[in-house]
């Protein structure tokens, strides 16, 4: 009989806990949930994110441990956080397994994903927030100067003379823009290519290891070694045009606590152009500021906050 009631006691004690603690901390509306990520850009827009939603709403903001975009996007279908921020090109080609060549001619990328997300996964991206984070292709400004280069095109006539060097995930098989088609595209011959460690890429091609490599456009680190970006003058790759992504219920399930949530994220539409990422990203990387900090304000200099 003790050990029935004692039994009991503890049903009693876990229903309790689970009343007043709220079991998963992710079923709270009252604070989203945010999982960062590994770079200076997410960490500063997440950090964004919760200076407008505190400042403006009765809403709360946690950011969790970083952690890659896979991980970070199954945390979020799975309801294990609430909001991300990412890419049109990213939600097309790393989590719905899509292909730009699957957009429908006329159809712009952004309004293609955000459909096919909704379908496929029940996510949806919020507004543009203006920059364009896609692949692009660096060289040193003395081998630009040098060749003459300015775009992708004119690399084709001395790549023969040339070594290309990028992190193993450029030469993957999945995706279309990646090195294979990449170089077959604009006829490219490099003299040697070489799978480098992506920590090393800038290292090594500002030690002349290497001569030209692919970037990300927002990357600070583009600042730091100099690099000369050279136009995709022939679109290959595609937009990855940043943006917060959110399940599809994410404006339902905090509508009771904060029905204007909605209009307080718009407040980051178009609020970036690339060069106002590379500088906040700079502050980050090279300067050692904190992403809170940078975050903050340049929400103040905009008068959002």
């Amino acid at each position: 009989m003790r050990k029935v009631l004692f039994l009991m006691l503890i049903a009693v004690a876990v229903v309790v806990g689970v009343l007043f603690f709220g079991g998963d901390r992710t079923e709270r509306a009252d604070t989203i949930i945010i999982n960062d990520g590994l770079f200076a850009e997410m960490n500063i827009i997440h950090h964004m994110v919760r200076e407008l939603v505190e400042a403006h709403t009765n809403l709360r903001v946690e950011i969790r441990d970083e952690m890659a975009p896979p991980v970070l996007f199954s945390e979020l279908i799975a309801g294990r956080s609430d909001l991300m921020n990412s890419y049109d090109g990213t939600l097309l080609t790393t989590f719905l397994h899509l292909d730009p060549f699957d957009v429908p001619e006329g159809v712009r990328l952004f309004d293609f994903v955000n459909e096919k997300g909704r379908e496929m996964r029940g996510v949806m991206l919020l507004d543009k927030l203006g920059i364009n984070n896609t692949y692009t292709i660096a060289t040193t400004q003395e081998i630009a100067e040098r060749y003459g280069l300015e775009t992708i095109s004119d690399l084709a006539r001395v790549s023969e003379t040339l070594i290309f060097g990028a992190e193993h995930d450029f030469f993957t098989e999945e995706g279309s823009a990646k090195f294979g088609p990449f170089s077959e595209f604009y006829g490219l011959r490099f003299r040697e290519v070489r799978q480098i460690d992506i920590t090393l890429k800038y290292p090594a091609i500002q030690a002349g290891q290497i001569d030209v490599t692919v970037v990300y456009a927002t990357d600070s680190m583009n600042r730091a070694a100099n690099l000369k970006i050279l136009a995709d003058d022939r679109n290959f790759f595609p937009e990855y045009n940043g943006a917060l992504l959110v399940r599809t219920d994410f404006f339902d399930k905090f509508r009771e606590t904060a029905p204007n949530l909605r209009q307080v994220l718009a407040k980051l539409e178009g609020i970036f152009t690339n060069e106002d990422m590379i500088g906040l990203s700079y502050e980050v990387d090279i300067n050692r500021r904190s992403p809170a900090e940078v975050a903050r304000e340049f929400l103040q200099q905009k008068g959002l906050i």
